[in-house]
């Protein structure tokens, strides 16, 4: 997989990875707009959010990654654009109930003044770790 440093297009994204991986409640509120149109798709739901408050507290950190997950690395993080559309893939080592997983997430996105205003993540679900895989 690559890893790059990402461009100034790109930051948000960066950042918005970056603050996934740490659980940064505060980081993700703040590269996310306050009024953001918000939708990802797990392997078992649809999720939809209207505030960065609501997508954070609600979706990101309290469910996706909330309490008795850890996320223990970002194992790669890549971003670009889609003909003007940024994107940002990534992929994390969880860790829950004593077993490893990696999640892998691809988002679409759009900013307004540098914060996200609108996103749609797609979401691996929680597979398996080997060891050894990144």
């Amino acid at each position: 997989m690559s890893r790059r440093l990402p461009s100034a297009t790109d930051a948000a994204g960066a950042r918005f990875a970056a603050a996934v991986a740490a659980q940064d409640a505060a980081g993700l509120r703040a590269v996310l707009a306050d009024a953001v149109d918000f939708q990802g798709l797990t392997p078992g739901r649809h999720w939809q959010a209207a505030t960065g408050r609501e997508a954070v507290e609600d979706v990101i950190l309290g469910r996706w990654f909330g309490p008795g997950r850890t996320v223990t690395e970002l194992c790669w993080v890549t971003t670009g654009d889609v003909a003007g559309r940024d994107h940002v893939a990534y992929r994390l080592r969880v860790r829950e109930a004593g077993r490893d997983y990696l999640v892998e997430q691809q988002a679409y996105y759009q900013t307004e003044t540098g914060r996200i205003s609108w996103l749609r993540i797609l979401c691996s679900g929680y597979q398996p770790a080997d060891p050894a895989a990144t």
